[in-house]
């Protein structure tokens, strides 16, 4: 190590339904067995999609989260939500950042979003871009203000005939300082969430040496098939990587939901899963918040944050949970990975006894060449600088997470 890089601040905060109702404003929601329901309408409103160029009238109710105070002048937000969206039902997700007793910024729309494209086209929102932030796609950018805290208002949208609405479970926000951009010597990122135990090389933690049993799908297997949601299989890292985690808990889809997949092609979940994930706005699917709340759809936990460094990456293999994480890199600036790429994601299974990563990587021609290890200290600085340390985290509610750090990020 060069010297004792400072402590990245990284904070995540999570609210959970029905039991956190009460923490944050209800207008017109209530609390139903399950998450969050339209009770009393606020209002009403007619909505034209501008994906589908379909207009109707919707119920509408909301909730708004109190302030998360971080402790620390954010650059970035980034939300995460889980729901249930029957036909007839959507959601509206909004960020705005505070700062000592006032917004310091106005709300940003994250996402008009549903589980499937029958009432809703889902989509991020472009165009958004003021003084004090803008949205690139799932993260609002803070500009020329100070943001040292949150809220998040989520708005159920119930269309007027619909024999049920949404149903929200789940959201939350990692607000984070930016990630270091200069690492050509990734000695110097150290693993800031334990410095010592990196500098030691010490396995404190029982990663090293654990590869979970992660399935091993090849998203470039659809190259030349499907090209709807993205573009086809060359562009759906992030779903494939979804699809593999939710069939490691045995959490995937079942037949019978993919069976509109037509012809069925090598792996017809995948598909599934893209179009699931798709983001009209982005015309691509690998919004961060869409993956993560298409993963929660399927009986599991799921959320984006940011971790520090691979120490914090190594508290969850060991206790047994993979990790989807988003790097950016140049053919051999990772060895191992011999492609460009502005952002791509993988699965993180395990660690070898020396501490380097075992990946997952779909990018691959065939499911056998999936799997693969990489250097530790590249893959590090690939995945903080290019995407400041995402994560997704997805597992069954029954398995715990590890115990977070004193400035917890998950």
């Amino acid at each position: 190590m060069t010297g004792t890089p400072a402590r990245r601040d990284v904070a995540y905060r999570r609210f959970r339904f029905p039991e956190d109702l009460d923490l944050g404003a209800a207008d017109g929601v209530a609390a139903g067995p399950n998450g969050l329901v339209v009770a009393e309408p606020a209002g009403r409103v007619d909505h034209t999609d501008p994906y589908s160029g379909v207009t109707a009238g919707y119920e509408q109710a909301a909730w708004t989260s109190p302030v998360v105070r971080v402790g620390f002048a954010a650059d970035e937000i980034v939300p995460s939500w889980t729901a249930d969206t029957p036909e007839g039902g959507w959601l509206r997700v909004e960020v705005r950042g505070w700062h000592e007793d006032a917004p310091s910024t106005d709300w940003y729309v994250l996402g008009h979003w549903a589980a499937d494209d029958a009432t809703i086209r889902r989509s991020s929102v472009p165009g958004q871009s003021g003084d004090d932030a803008r949205v690139m796609v799932d993260t609002v950018c803070v500009a020329a203000t100070t943001v040292t805290g949150w809220q998040v208002r989520v708005t159920l949208f119930r269309r007027c005939d619909a024999a049920a609405g949404p149903v929200l479970r789940t959201v939350g926000a990692v607000a984070s300082t930016k990630a270091p951009t200069d690492l050509a010597d990734p000695t110097d990122l150290a693993d800031l969430a334990d410095l010592a135990d990196v500098a030691a090389g010490a396995d404190c933690l029982g990663a090293r040496g654990r590869v979970l049993d992660v399935p091993r799908y090849a998203q470039r297997l659809h190259a030349g098939g499907e090209t709807r949601w993205g573009g086809g299989g060359d562009s759906w890292c992030s779903p494939t990587c979804v699809s593999m985690v939710l069939d490691f808990w045995d959490a995937g889809p079942t037949p019978d939901r993919y069976a509109w997949v037509e012809p069925p092609g090598p792996r017809p979940v995948v598909v599934h899963a893209a179009r699931h994930c798709y983001d009209h706005a982005y015309a691509g699917a690998g919004n961060w918040a869409f993956n993560t709340a298409y993963a929660g759809g399927h009986g599991v936990d799921a959320f984006v944050t940011r971790l520090r460094g691979l120490a914090e990456a190594e508290r969850f293999v060991a206790a047994g949970i993979p990790l989807i994480l988003s790097a950016a890199f140049t053919a051999g600036q990772v060895p191992g990975l011999d492609y460009d790429t502005r952002g791509h994601l993988m699965v993180l299974v395990g660690f070898t006894a020396d501490g380097d990563p075992v990946l997952n990587d779909p990018y691959a021609p065939d499911d056998e060449g999936v799997r693969r290890t990489v250097p530790r200290g590249p893959f590090e600085a690939a995945w903080q600088a290019g995407s400041g340390g995402i994560a997704y985290v997805v597992r069954p509610g029954s398995v715990p997470l590890p115990p977070a750090p004193a400035q917890a990020n998950w």
